[in-house]
């Protein structure tokens, strides 16, 4: 135990090596979920995969720290798992990457392993820290509480200033793999200056984590990237269309979210938004403006098709993502205008802001991966969406599902709770066990079901006793209870 005669932390570098290293655990697990997304979305299953992954690696961690510590000198393990620890922040971009190419819509075991491969080594050698410093400082029993007190609440700290920080402040500002590249930056220069203050052997644990660090930079710059920007939510990216030049696509993580032609803001390519032209079509007459209001904005297509087709409408965007609009005025040729206005803000907020009987149309077109957003799938929302619609209004939903469908029949008996007249469309093939999109309508008055189905192009129109029994028992989603992600997940049998 020669180390620990020659020198000890003081209180002061104590705290900061134990803030420090709490602190990156929580930058991990943030950053992670944002790695994953591109490759298994956002889901309940993903969250809590990250988090239970997160969690065992700091009980794995802590555990073989302590027991360590008490059998080598704490001192001489200091320098080299901080070293390690920021090597492997450096490995977790590409090896996330490489995973999820591997992953990319597998089932739930596929979600564990990539979440595994973005959080569990880095933070469970970072975890390792905490107990280390703690043996290193007690000199006598006397002081025990003190010390383990003291420490283990300025790793609280430095766990909350990290999540704070990164989900307020970094990401808004700078892309995952450079607050990914930082961060492992600063573990190295810690480790390092712990060798040296220590004087530690440092050949060994300095050379082997640069060449991982220097493994991990390089793998990065190869490894296949899926975003062509990150936002503050998304893994966004636009791709041109072979087939038609002036059409784009907008694909959120997982999903491809919009279609947009930039010459002919008419043209719809995906099935949701025809039935959603066609309804509006039929509800209205032909070419007269409508006021609509959309809860989720993408590629803002239907918006632009409404101005476009009725003059003089107007449409308000609530879409939380400014990056994506962002990439809607640079990539897409979005122009706002007394026709389209959007605001960066929850469209369940948003929602409760709007006056009472001020909307011809409402469409809900949110999805958190391939899932719609649960709070906006309540029966409170709907109530909302209700306030805000005229006697004649109409509400539209664009929804996802697959397997039993167990989502769209919850959803559908939501919206059923609130608006008397109640029609669900798909493809054959999506009721059938398929999956896909499906679009409810709902309105107080009766839905023209008839004039709309020669417009619907082979797709199905369950209303009435059909939709009744299509429905059966699910159970109406409340605030209190809305288990979306359990009942949408595609790998859900």
């Amino acid at each position: 135990m020669t180390d620990e005669k020659r020198w000890q932390p003081g209180a002061g570098l104590a705290g900061f090596l134990v803030v420090l290293a709490s602190g990156s655990v929580l930058v991990l697990e943030i950053l992670s979920l944002r790695l994953i997304a591109p490759y298994v979305g956002v889901t309940l299953e993903t969250n809590t995969a990250v988090i239970g992954v997160a969690l065992s690696a700091i009980a794995v961690g802590a555990w073989l720290g302590g027991a360590a510590a008490d059998r080598l000198s704490p001192t001489a393990l200091l320098g080299p798992l901080l070293l390690g620890g920021g090597a492997l922040v450096f490995v977790v971009t590409p090896l996330v990457r490489f995973v999820g190419d591997l992953v990319r819509g597998a089932d739930a075991s596929g979600v564990l392993l990539v979440a595994f491969a973005a959080v569990f080594a880095p933070a469970a050698l970072l975890s390792a820290v905490p107990p280390v410093v703690v043996k290193a400082r007690l000199a006598n029993l006397d002081e025990t509480g003190t010390i383990v007190g003291r420490l283990s609440g300025l790793g609280t700290v430095g766990s909350i200033v990290a999540t704070f920080g990164t989900g307020f402040v970094l990401v808004a500002m700078v892309p995952t793999t450079v607050i990914l590249t930082g961060l492992g930056t600063v573990l190295v220069l810690a480790g390092l200056v712990v060798l040296w203050v220590s004087r530690g052997r440092v050949d060994r644990p300095v050379a082997g984590s640069l060449v991982l660090a220097l493994i991990g930079v390089g793998a990065t710059t190869v490894a296949p990237n899926p975003c062509d920007l990150e936002t503050a939510y998304h893994c966004a990216s636009v791709t041109t269309d072979p087939q038609r030049p002036t059409g784009r696509t907008l694909q959120l993580d997982t999903l491809r979210h919009s279609y947009v032609d930039l010459a002919d803001p008419t043209y719809l390519q995906f099935e949701y938004l025809k039935v959603i032209a066609a309804a509006t079509d039929v509800f209205r007459p032909p070419g007269a403006p409508v006021r609509a209001l959309h809860l989720g904005g993408g590629g803002l297509t239907l918006p632009r098709y409404l101005e476009a087709v009725r003059r003089g409408s107007t449409s308000l965007v609530y879409e939380i993502d400014a990056g994506v609009l962002s990439l809607d005025r640079s990539d897409l040729g979005l122009r706002e205008g007394d026709g389209i206005r959007t605001r960066v803000q929850d469209a369940r907020v948003g929602l409760g802001e709007q006056p009472a009987g001020r909307y011809d149309l409402v469409v809900g077109d949110a999805f958190g991966g391939v899932a719609v957003p649960w709070h906006l799938a309540t029966r409170q929302v709907v109530d909302e969406v209700a306030r805000t619609l005229g006697p004649t209004g109409l509400y539209a939903v664009n929804l996802i599902d697959h397997g039993r469908l167990a989502f769209v029949r919850a959803e559908t008996a939501t919206i059923a709770a609130t608006f008397p007249h109640v029609a669900l469309i798909g493809e054959p093939d999506t009721f059938g066990g398929d999956g896909g999109n499906f679009v409810v309508l709902a309105s107080r008055t009766p839905l023209p079901l008839t004039a709309l189905q020669p417009r619907l192009d082979g797709m199905q129109i369950k209303s009435g006793d059909e939709l009744t029994r299509f429905v059966g028992d699910a159970r109406v989603l409340t605030d209190d209870f809305a288990p979306v992600d359990q009942l949408v997940t595609p790998y859900r049998s």
